[in-house]
């Protein structure tokens, strides 16, 4: 990517999200690698969510693979179910269009809490959550134009939660389905 590319889409960035930071002259880098510019991009997104009141739909993290948006399941899906809902198509519009100006790839992850679950079309938390991230990212590329070669999908089950599976608020932080944007 040329500066001028850069210095562009840094500014989209910014604009978009109301963050004059993101046009600063001296983020200049031949790539965007959000390890350098993780605190913008993670200060533009908790911006974004809370101005749409989304602070009980998305969470965010940050760890050593990158900025992790974590979208809690009653937003995304009914109990038990993989199609997305209507209302989640509006949140993933709005993380689509940031997601595109990146160059970063992205990993699409399922996640599910501790109760089993056997129905003919999911039989067991591993189909769950494996379906969940495939219709997130299916979603994404042939709906919103994210591009496929930056996309990944991982199912995994009830074995990475945010909380101890011990109460129905804990476990409804589990079941989410992440959108991690990796580090370069």
């Amino acid at each position: 990517m040329d500066v001028t590319k850069y210095e562009t889409m840094m500014a989209n960035i910014g604009e978009y999200f109301g963050n004059e930071t993101f046009a600063n002259p001296e983020f200049k880098s031949e790539y965007l690698d959000i390890s350098d510019n993780k605190f913008t991009l993670k200060s533009s997104l908790q911006k974004y969510i809370e101005e749409y009141d989304y602070s009980n739909k998305i969470r965010l993290l940050e760890n050593e693979r990158g900025i992790i948006i974590s979208i809690m399941d009653n937003i995304l899906f009914q109990s038990g179910q993989a199609d997305l809902s209507e209302n989640s198509k509006p949140i993933l519009t709005k993380m689509t269009q940031l997601l595109k100006t990146l160059p970063n790839d992205i990993r699409i992850e399922g996640h599910t809490d501790d109760i089993p679950i056997a129905t003919a079309e999911f039989p067991s938390n591993w189909h769950l959550s494996i379906a969940r991230a495939t219709n997130t990212a299916y979603y994404l590329m042939n709906n919103l134009g994210l591009s496929q070669e930056r996309v990944s999908v991982v199912g995994n089950s009830e074995f990475k939660p945010l909380a101890a599976n011990d109460s129905d608020d804990s476990r409804a932080l589990n079941r989410r389905v992440d959108i991690v944007i990796l580090n370069k």
